[in-house]
């Protein structure tokens, strides 16, 4: 069975597993599977389309990403792309593949190391990507991770706790909650910037106008703890650019230390 996609009423095939096992687009993203088949040698390659897509995410955004105008950026017909790809939502898995990219090693002395500090090293390092790749935030979340350069953060993520007394399913869970972190704040900062982009205006005088509306609508009766908040000046920073992220991934660690500390007391008598 096939289904109709939105962009010219081509019929494609649903991205399901087969006799692999595997649906197309993981195939496609692990290289199990070639396009084109038989026929002349195309003008095309996968690599270029995916290309093409993720420089058109990066310049215009996610929006502006549909096989037809992928096309028309590599000058070809959209029917040349169903070729390689079969549908718009394969095309984002190959381009969150291309855009995530393979994660930093482990450091040379990663064994004289901590724990915490391996696992810091590999949240800034997530913190930075998104930050500087924002349609990668964009691209909708269908399915768990399972391309060859997710997996490979994945595994990273989890080799930083390999010496540690958290069993395997605690330590999935610390860098589902440490990802979650990193994504949600680079979420916001991509959303900030976008409003910024529109409006034009700069941060400081978003965050001033915030504060002065916040002013107009609290009182001490009837929103006291939002009063003290706005009378320490909280909303002006701390100095530090990051402060919010550090503080939020510093008491996830904080909970992650008091868990292996107690894991790794001797029993008491």
């Amino acid at each position: 069975m096939g289904q109709r996609d939105e962009e010219g009423g081509v019929a494609v095939p649903k991205d399901e597993p087969d006799e692999t096992g595997l649906p197309v687009s993981l195939q496609m993203a692990w290289g199990l599977r070639e396009r084109p088949g038989k026929g002349p040698r195309p003008t095309l390659t996968l690599p270029k389309i995916v290309d093409a897509a993720v420089a058109l995410a990066a310049t215009e955004g996610m929006d502006a990403v549909s096989m037809g105008r992928v096309a028309k950026e590599l000058g070809v017909s959209t029917m040349s792309l169903y070729r390689y790809v079969t549908a718009k939502e394969e095309l984002y898995i190959l381009m969150s593949e291309a855009g995530v990219g393979t994660p930093p090693d482990l450091p040379e002395d990663a064994e004289g190391r901590s724990w915490r500090e391996l696992l810091t090293d590999w949240a800034y390092a997530q913190r930075t990507l998104l930050m500087t790749k924002p349609w990668i935030l964009r691209i909708p979340l269908t399915a768990p991770p399972a391309s060859p350069n997710q997996l490979a953060w994945m595994e990273r993520g989890l080799a930083a706790m390999a010496g540690t007394a958290l069993e395997e399913g605690e330590k999935l869970s610390a860098i589902i909650l440490i990802g979650g972190l990193v994504r949600n704040e680079a979420t916001m900062a991509a959303d900030m910037m976008d409003a910024i982009i529109k409006s034009g205006v700069a941060p400081d005088q978003v965050i001033g106008r915030y504060v002065k509306t916040l002013n107009l609508l609290t009182a001490p009766d009837t929103h006291p703890a939002l009063t003290r908040l706005l009378s320490s000046g909280a909303f002006a920073g701390s100095g530090e650019p990051d402060f919010q992220f550090r503080f939020g991934l510093d008491r996830i660690l904080d909970g992650l230390a008091g868990l292996i500390a107690e894991r790794e007391a001797p029993p008491s008598a």
